[in-house]
């Protein structure tokens, strides 16, 4: 099926052909003919798969007959955060571009004035978050009596996030009689409750459940000790052929503690994460887009829905604890056809959040194993705590604690010596990978380089995943 068989407006096709685009994806080619004749949609789908201009082309074609009101938007959009409302505002730009479409963004760390003031003018979009759109109604500058189409976008991150009860609230203030478009990533029971409350007769469109992995991309587990971490992160953004990255952390507090460790080692990086103003969140992102940044290191509800098309990697620093969020963490690389790669740095701790992901992709992951081994690596405080005589009184079990260490640092020390090539970090082998004769990086802005000190990686894989295929 093309665009052009959906009966979608020409000024819309128009647009669509200068985005180079000719061929809509499932949900698209599903959606919107459903939402062009007026039904309700529940569209389960997760995030890459062209979700957002499936109902924001229809919508479109139906706007461009009639004109808004000031203060009474025509329809309604709910975004759980600042960054997907931005960007389903881009995409009205970019397909509404031949059109006389008006449109307002009501999301925080913008100014209430300028957003009343396009509210005013009259929006036949609104695109708004809850808090910031129920901030607006108690001040009385929006009045949501003539809404035609309300779309609710990723619901299950707005259960996640606390935002249902400001949804209800909204819904309630909107006409009985409207057209009712909802899209989640999952359906827990909470998100059928609502789906059956604001739903009338909808057509249920299911595209790539979210278990599912793309075939494009690479998977690789690499087992590291935590103190490794960093080390070996920088080793691999080196040896692997990054044109960009996303690099995801569980804590705020580590995106932090990383971003600031790989710009004084001269890695071109920016962070987004949950505590930063638009203004800011949307600088960061156009760095990392325009490629002045190689690195973008998030937090899983910041790069929640991102669309940046071209990530050629994702890393995953730490492991997520939710297997659906691997899923989803993956889906940032290999788009629109292309190859991508997600490493993941794991360590013995990290076992049941292992087996979780594999149960839920139905798959091993390949172990990527190396010629050394996390306790090959002995720190230099351990290399001291080993060589000095155990004391009196610390017993036997520190006593032989200690000779293991002494011991072990001595067969590390022989091992090393008879190694060669143990800088490298061997790939996964996949039939289409052809070789990249990479050139030395370097730096685009660091004061102070950091030290190359050689980095071992993981032999010592934990025994869940032994018979892992390589």
């Amino acid at each position: 099926m093309k665009f052009d068989e959906l009966g979608l407006a020409p000024e819309i096709m128009t647009a669509i052909n200068d985005a180079g685009y000719t061929t809509p994806t499932p949900i698209q080619a599903e959606a919107i003919p459903h939402v062009i004749a007026g039904r309700d949609v529940l569209g389960i789908a997760q995030t890459g798969t062209g979700k957002t201009a499936s109902f924001t082309l229809p919508m479109i074609h139906r706007l461009m007959k009639g004109r808004a009101k000031a203060r009474m938007p025509r329809t309604l959009i709910l975004e759980p955060t600042r960054e997907l409302a931005a960007q389903v505002a881009d995409n009205f730009d970019v397909y509404g571009k031949n059109t006389k479409l008006t449109k307002a963004l009501l999301i925080g760390g913008v100014s209430f004035g300028d957003q009343e003031k396009a509210i005013m003018r009259g929006a036949d979009v609104l695109i708004a978050t809850p808090g910031r759109l129920l901030d607006h109604v108690e001040r009385g500058g929006v009045l949501l009596r003539g809404v035609e189409v309300l779309v609710i976008d990723e619901a299950d991150r707005m259960l996640d996030m606390g935002f249902i009860p400001d949804i209800e609230r909204i819904v309630k203030l909107l006409p009985f009689t409207r057209q009712t478009l909802f899209f989640s990533a999952t359906m827990p029971p909470e998100i059928t409750r609502l789906t059956q409350q604001f739903l009338s007769a909808p057509a249920r469109v299911e595209v790539a459940p979210p278990s599912s992995t793309n075939d494009n991309v690479s998977q690789r587990l690499i087992s590291v000790s935590k103190t490794q971490k960093l080390k070996t992160l920088k080793k691999l953004f080196d040896e692997e052929d990054v044109t960009n990255g996303i690099i995801f952390c569980n804590r705020k507090r580590d995106i932090g503690d990383l971003l600031n460790a790989l710009q004084k080692s001269g890695y071109p990086a920016v962070s987004l994460h949950g505590d930063m103003d638009q203004h800011m969140r949307l600088k960061m992102l156009d760095k990392f887009k325009g490629g002045e940044a190689t690195y973008l290191i998030a937090s899983d509800v910041a790069a929640r829905g991102l669309d940046i098309p071209a990530v050629s990697h994702v890393f995953n620093y730490d492991v997520p604890t939710h297997a659906e969020d691997y899923v989803h963490r993956i889906g940032r690389t290999g788009r629109a056809g292309r190859k991508g790669a997600a490493i993941t740095l794991f360590s013995k701790e990290d076992g049941k959040y292992i087996d979780s992901i594999e149960k839920l992709i139905n798959r091993k992951i390949d172990v990527v194993k190396s010629n050394d081994t996390p306790e090959d690596v002995t720190t230099e405080k351990e290399e001291k705590a080993a060589s000095k005589p155990p004391r009196k009184n610390d017993g036997d079990k520190k006593g032989n604690e200690k000779g293991e260490r002494k011991g072990l640092a001595a067969f590390s020390k022989n091992k090393k010596n008879k190694k060669e090539n143990s800088d490298a970090i061997p790939k996964a082998s996949h039939a289409n990978d052809k070789p990249v004769q990479k050139e030395p990086k370097t730096a685009k802005s660091s004061d102070n380089a950091s030290s190359n000190t050689q980095v071992g990686f993981g032999e010592n894989i934990p025994a869940f995943l032994k018979n892992a295929p390589e």
